[in-house]
């Protein structure tokens, strides 16, 4: 159980070395820890300590369907992180659909109005018309944390939750990896709430939001690492990436604005500035307009991806921790809370 419980974190025993000395010893049944290192090593494994008292392993799935993939391999085991991040936004959905229940709200009508049959394009442009947002405004818009935030607020104006966070509740120690999920979609029909992988940069952030969007118009639930450039088998999966890419990011529009003469890159760089969108995303926009055959469209998606990994290498920090919270818990979210307290 203990040698689960580091796996389960992708915790080598050495890491742990130094606050328990013994380690090696427990883990080969030497010695058995004290149950107050055993709390310890429960807390630093964030384990639940009567998990370590089973005879075996429980088999830990997610509570909603599990989109991800890795090379189009299913992922299986979910890390501790995003377990309890999806707890966490579960209890924060539950009690807010109890309140909205008291305040006699009704449902937005386009929770699960579509299904993966319908017209991407029409869906995309359905969405857009609900939500206010199109290029001309994104245009204006200085930065792309502006248009984040405005594109959050569009959304939150809609009815629905958009929690972003790159930490575990409040615990800074514990950051979130985009790599394992960029964001999920858990559909209640009065309560819809999107969670955003804060850790990843914010014109990737844009499209996760376009995507787990779409699963709230779908009315499925679901834990994806929505990324522009990837076209997964799943259906669900490739449908949603559409939707966002062709809402972000219009065909005919980039098609119109595309300038064939000029370099790709800077291109690439001209026409996300213009969006506020990911250069990946008008790089598949390049690819769905017929620009560039399927090798050189991975050739440039990963040259493009190494730099971009660089630049938020880079990065500043995580601001500041009360400044963010209203992003963390979502602005109406916290407006609800506040309202029913007082």
């Amino acid at each position: 159980m203990l040698n689960w419980a580091l796996a389960r974190t992708d915790l080598p025993a050495d890491a742990l070395i130094k606050t328990f000395p013994k380690i090696h010893g427990w883990l080969s049944g030497e010695i058995q820890p004290t149950l107050k290192q055993l709390e310890s090593f429960a807390n630093k494994t964030h384990t639940a300590i009567g998990y370590l008292f089973l005879p075996e392993p429980p088999v830990e799935t997610l509570p909603v369907p599990d989109f991800r993939t890795v090379a189009n391999i299913r992922i299986h085991r979910p890390s501790p992180d995003l377990l309890d991040t999806l707890y966490l936004c579960q209890q924060r959905q539950e009690w807010y659909r109890d309140y909205l229940r008291l305040q006699g709200e009704v449902a937005p009508s386009f929770v699960g109005s579509v299904t993966v049959v319908n017209d991407i394009v029409s869906v995309a442009a359905q969405m857009r018309e609900v939500l206010g947002f199109d290029l001309e405004q994104r245009r204006s818009i200085p930065t792309w944390t502006e248009a984040l935030r405005q594109f959050i607020s569009r959304v939150e104006d809609a009815g629905g939750l958009v929690m972003v966070s790159g930490i575990v509740g409040s615990n800074t120690h514990r950051k979130l990896d985009p790599e394992e999920f960029r964001g999920f979609a858990l559909v209640d029909e009065l309560a819809q709430l999107i969670f955003i992988n804060g850790s990843d940069s914010k014109a990737a952030q844009m499209f996760t939001l376009a995507h787990e969007f779409a699963h709230i118009w779908l009315g499925e639930s679901g834990v994806s690492d929505a990324q522009a450039a990837v076209l997964p088998d799943e259906q669900t999966e490739h449908w949603c990436n559409a939707v966002a890419a062709e809402l972000l990011a219009p065909l005919e529009i980039v098609r119109r604005l595309y300038n064939p003469n000029a370099v790709l890159q800077d291109e690439m760089q001209r026409l996300a500035r213009q969006f506020k969108v990911s250069t990946l995303v008008i790089l598949r926009r390049f690819a769905d307009m017929g620009t560039m055959d399927r090798d050189t469209f991975w050739d440039y998606y990963h040259e493009e991806l190494a730099r971009l990994r660089k630049l938020d290498k880079r990065g500043s920090g995580g601001g500041d921790f009360y400044n963010n919270l209203g992003a963390r818990v979502s602005k109406r979210f916290v407006r609800a809370l506040v309202s029913h307290t007082l």
